[in-house]
């Protein structure tokens, strides 16, 4: 019994381990922002709305311009498919609202597929395949706390990436941070646990 309650206890305190390591991870690489020249940068895709970027989007969109009229990106990639309801995918909403503001459209390449974060960079990396660019450097660009899964996930598909999160975000209270910080917190943790079965 006493050997039980020993066990239980070492478990208790790993899994406590775990959570505090990864929240801080997620917190601390949220601060990160790496803009060093590279072929192009891969916008990961939030909500269109009635063919607009939702503010979550546009505040990634925005930041991916700024790279690109910096000079410290030569192309910019748009993902996100079309949600139900929709007159068009995330990355067309992106498409033209970076068009509209100074992005030439031969510099941009969309993908209309991904429906969640390791489909945008499957299928970004598909469609550069696709047309045979030479790119061998990405700036992954998103909401900060949304950094942490989104490296390890394009690292997993062997992209060359670094992460500059957005400057601004729609995410300003508490009450919009903390949600968004306990999902990305569950599903960091969650990657963490499941690495030795994959």
């Amino acid at each position: 019994m006493i050997k039980l309650v020993k066990w239980l206890k070492g478990l208790f305190i790993a899994v406590v381990g775990l959570f505090v390591y990864t929240g801080l991870s997620v917190y601390t690489f949220s601060l990160q922002n790496n803009e060093e020249k590279s072929d192009a940068a891969i916008v990961l895709g939030a909500a269109a709305w009635n063919g607009k970027p939702s503010p979550v989007l546009k505040e990634r969109l925005n930041h991916a311009i700024d790279l690109y009229k910096d000079g410290k990106v030569d192309y910019l990639i748009f993902t996100g498919g079309k949600a139900p309801g929709e007159v068009k995918s995330e990355a067309k909403a992106s498409m033209d609202y970076a068009i509209d503001h100074g992005v030439d459209m031969d510099h941009i390449i969309i993908e209309e597929r991904s429906m969640f974060t390791r489909e945008n960079l499957k299928y970004a990396l598909e469609e550069v395949n696709r047309g045979e660019y030479d790119f061998e450097k990405y700036i992954l660009v998103s909401d900060p706390l949304h950094m942490k899964r989104s490296v390890l996930l394009a690292k997993e598909m062997n992209l060359s990436v670094v992460s500059s999160p957005t400057q601004t975000s729609a995410f300003q209270t508490m009450e919009t941070k903390l949600p968004f910080f306990f999902k990305e917190w569950m599903y960091y943790t969650g990657y963490i646990v499941t690495i030795p079965f994959r």
